[in-house]
């Protein structure tokens, strides 16, 4: 990376020398089905002409480009010696003129990471399917460029490739394609792009199972808005693909965003490409929208499934105005786009589409990533300090998508629904193809607001860290509260004391109706260290007081001893006055209330507290215990699945994890019983059931389900489970964990679904068994190799680190920060980051391991700051772990 690496001084400097008038590039995939090559990478030809202008003539600058070969530069004219002007990674550019042409012809190299373009065989049908994927700057993999946001200019793309292919780019195609290789292959033309930038051009080609659709709008002049629209995804998938859903959920997300936006959409047509090996959830690209095929789903999933992917279909669409239509001018101001997309997708989710509860979603699931981003020794502000390239791709984490996207949702209540969206639509007209920064935001805000803006935004968006609210009562001898106040607090290392607009919602155990009920609530501005809130002085004395209820702010929320007794004892009971816990209505308080948001938001604040150190992870681990299964959310369910095995395997002090594994196995197996056959509830409860199970007869039971049952043993069933084949990928990946399923199994497995799923299954399974040879094989394929796929690096290091086997995975600590630095100086950066995060050894969970991580970032002060910043977030969370423990073992001591 070192080489690749752009500063921010830079990207000022040239963006001060240059603007750009276009681009035209020629991309000759034709290779991408010819055999490999004998030696080196598979290259394609890459044909880039570059017009621009030079604002001092004479002066020097650098084009972007990562490629194996330059075949020849030519600048006005002028050819430049390759082996003089090209290291590699820039195009030096000398004499510039006013007006410039440059003209770059390459050899590119595909890719099997996921950056640039990418190149992959589907050993299903030995299918080729490419796309790409740039964000923040490798479109430099695929054509010769000026790899920064603030140089956006219009670019035309030609495509040569098989002719049976479906290939398309940003822009529709132009005309018919031309034949070439007496019609093996065609020359694609598509029509110019407005100015974007480079990170958001794209290219998909392959054989893909193509279908369309047309959206229609009449806008408010009159006009006839009409947008082609295009689902994709492979072949071996188009039996799964279920793209009515996803054409629905498009049309509902264009509605919303026309209605409320006020700019109609300004790219064309409109295609979503799921796309393999993918390494991130989904790219906004103008156009052409890539997914993770994972979207596509070959077996049955629950409701919060298919919520999650419509939240990315809308976050995504969302993109095309906030990031697409309007750019940040740097990557310090990220959060301009994916804090807007997060929040508006969430919006548009709840508002337009059938699932009515996302908010639900958002509370539980972003903002509990935004709250470990935000206590991690690396946050930052929202809109944060950014020297180069390597920091802007660790910055596309939980404080830039979820902490920006709850800030917005604050904003909203502070200054009102319509004022917010009027600003954004003042800044879409105002800023229409351009760069923008913070200040440009505010400005509009601050316009249709009213409000000082500057305020609000050096509390929210210039400072770090999360607050904690508390809330405090005090009540007379009658149990009428005398005094409610709230307790501000901050981190000592980021000390702001925020304003927050909040809701108060106080609550009672019903003793004869049944119910923990809310029976007062009171909106609040939260200033300083302690708030009173005076509208709620002489009502009933409270079971339960919840600060942040309808979660409209940003905070950790705590609880006061009384509250967090009544919680344990009545948690699955909070609902509303005659309703059932699915349902929500009119409360005793006289507002709208969602119960389940509200037992969300009570199960996040459990969670902060065991995450803390404040609460045992076994009292945490017995709450789930006792109220998961009345949980009629399953997307709350799922959290909470995932959370319970987290305090096992993190926080629950060793001598007791053991017990407390057995308890949720035991937990999850009368879930599992118990929940409605053919529900979602119970397909969530059997694979939880799978990821804790440990005991023999529990893993029976799996084999029994799975039809593979041992001598002696019989098969087994339960009522409504269908055992499809990824419910069944996840019984073996536990089977073969614990030495129940060994390579023949697992050969016959991948027999019965020879996919490109089945096959990255099966490397995770095979690497999941206990045995020291299989460990070193894995530790050989991903530290010593770069054979392997992103997706299979990705499927290694899962079944490498599986919790219980810390003995067989403990030789390999030291040698992985042995590793490190030639791991980040040799791979690119998305490998080098699955490295660094998914093989530091914090399954061993002990000091020796802290240890070892504090001497190592004390021996590489001069490491670069992005491989720091990893190891300092693994340190950080073990040293959390570690914490826990001595909590929870303190607990367990106790009794």
């Amino acid at each position: 990376m070192p080489g690749e690496n752009l500063t921010h001084l830079e990207a000022q400097r040239r963006a001060g020398l240059l603007s750009v008038d276009g681009y035209d590039v020629a991309l000759d995939l034709r290779s991408a089905t010819a055999p490999p090559p004998a030696k080196g990478p598979r290259t394609f030809r890459s044909t880039t002409t570059i017009r621009f202008r030079c604002a001092e003539p004479g002066a020097s600058t650098f084009a972007d480009l990562v490629a194996p070969r330059v075949h020849s530069v030519t600048l006005n004219g002028r050819s430049l010696p390759v082996d003089t002007v090209f290291d590699g990674a820039r195009i030096a550019l000398d004499g510039l003129e006013a007006e410039n042409e440059l003209l770059v012809d390459a050899a590119c190299a595909y890719s099997r990471t996921g950056e640039g373009l990418h190149h992959f065989l589907d050993p299903e049908d030995g299918e080729v399917y490419l796309y790409t994927q740039y964000e923040p700057a490798d479109a430099r993999r695929v054509f010769a460029n000026f790899e920064q946001p603030d140089m956006k200019a219009p670019f035309t793309f030609t495509v040569t490739a098989p002719a049976r292919w479906t290939v398309l780019s940003n822009g529709e195609q132009l005309g018919e394609p031309e034949p070439l290789d007496e019609g093996a292959a065609a020359v694609r033309h598509f029509t110019p792009t407005q100015p974007v930038s480079t990170y958001i051009t794209a290219v998909v080609a392959g054989p893909y199972h193509h279908v369309t659709d047309v959206y229609r709008r009449t806008l408010p002049g009159g006009e006839e808005l009409e947008i082609p629209l295009g689902a994709l995804c492979r072949k071996g998938l188009a039996r799964h693909f279920d793209h009515e859903d996803v054409f629905t959920v498009t049309k509902q997300g264009l509605d919303f965003f026309h209605d409320h936006f006020g700019f109609p959409y300004p790219f064309g047509k409109y295609d979503q490409a799921f796309v393999p090996e993918y390494n991130i959830g989904a790219m906004e690209n103008p156009g052409l929208v890539t997914f993770r095929e994972e979207f596509v789903f070959r077996g049955k999933v629950t409701e919060a499934s298919y919520e999650h992917r419509a939240n990315v279909i809308l976050h995504e669409m969302a993109h095309m105005w906030f990031g697409d239509l309007v750019t940040m001018r740097w990557w310090d101001d990220l959060w301009l786009k994916e804090s807007f997309a997060d929040f508006m997708g969430a919006l548009a989710l709840v508002e337009a589409t059938r699932f009515k509860d996302g908010w639900i979603t958002f509370a539980n699931r972003r903002k509990s990533w935004a709250y470990r981003a935000d206590q991690l020794p690396s946050t930052h502000p929202v809109t944060a300090d950014i020297g180069d390239l390597e920091d802007a791709k660790l910055n596309f984490d939980g404080i830039t998508y979820a902490k920006g996207a709850s800030v917005l949702k604050q904003l909203v209540a502070y200054v009102g629904r319509e004022t917010f969206l009027e600003g954004a639509r003042r800044y879409f007209q105002r800023h229409a193809w351009g760069n923008t920064t913070l200040a440009d935001l505010l400005a509009v805000l601050e316009e249709t607001s009213g409000r000082d803006m500057d305020e609000w935004s050096r509390a929210w968006l210039q400072t770090a860290g999360v607050n904690s609210l508390t809330p405090q009562v005090t009540c007379d001898a009658e149990g009428r509260i005398t005094e409610l106040a709230v307790l501000q607090e901050a981190p000592e290392e980021h000390p702001v004391l925020r304003p927050h607009r909040v809701a108060v919602g106080l609550y009672r155990h019903d003793g004869v109706a049944g119910g923990l009920v809310r029976y007062a609530r009171a909106e609040t501005d939260v200033a300083g260290a302690r708030t009173v809130v005076g509208e709620l002085a002489g009502a009933q004395r409270p079971d339960v007081v919840l600060v942040n209820d309808d979660d409209l702010t940003y905070c950790k929320t705590r609880l006061d001893e009384v509250s967090l007794a009544s919680l344990r004892a009545y948690l699955g009971e909070l609902t509303a006055p005659g309703a059932d816990t699915a349902d929500g209505g009119t409360d005793a308080a006289g507002g709208s209330h969602n119960p389940s948001l509200s037992r969300a938001l009570c199960w996040s604040a459990l969670w902060n507290l065991t995450r803390d150190g404040l609460m045992p992870a076994r009292d945490f681990v017995s709450l789930v215990l006792s109220f998961a299964g009345t949980e009629s959310d399953v997307g709350v369910l799922q959290m909470l699945h995932a959370w319970s095995r987290s305090a096992i395997v993190h926080y629950a002090a060793p001598e007791w994890r053991e017990e407390g594994r057995r308890a949720l196995a035991e937990g999850a197996l009368s879930g599992l019983r118990f929940a409605e056959p053919g529900s979602g509830h119970q397909l969530a409860w059997a694979r939880f059931f799978a990821a804790v199970a440990t005991d023999e007869k529990d893993l029976r039971l799996l084999r029994g389900l799975l039809g593979v049952a041992g001598p002696g043993e019989s098969t087994a069933r339960i009522d409504g489970l269908v055992i499809d084949q990824e419910l069944r990928w996840t019984f073996l990946e536990t089977l073969a964990a614990h030495g129940e399923a060994g390579p023949e199994l697992l050969d016959a497995e991948l027999a019965r679904d020879d996919t490109a799923s089945g096959k990255r299954h099966h490397v995770r399974c095979l690497t999941a068994r206990p045995s020291a040879e299989v460990k070193a094989q894995a530790w050989e394929a991903v530290m010593a190799s770069d054979r392997l796929s992103n997706a299979l690096v990705e499927a290694t290091i899962a079944g490498f680190a599986q919790p219980g086997q810390q003995e067989l995975t403990a030789p390999y600590a030291q040698p992985y920060f042995d590793m490190l630095e030639e791991v980040w100086r040799t791979r690119s950066i998305e490998i080098a980051m699955a490295v660094v995060r998914g093989l530091y050894p914090d399954l061993q969970g002990d000091q020796a391991t802290l240890d070892a991580t504090d001497a190592w970032l004390a021996a590489h002060e001069d490491a670069a700051p992005a491989l720091r910043r990893l190891v300092l977030e693994a340190r950080d969370d073990l040293a959390r772990a570690l914490r826990a423990q001595r909590c929870d073992a303190a607990a367990g001591a106790a009794s």
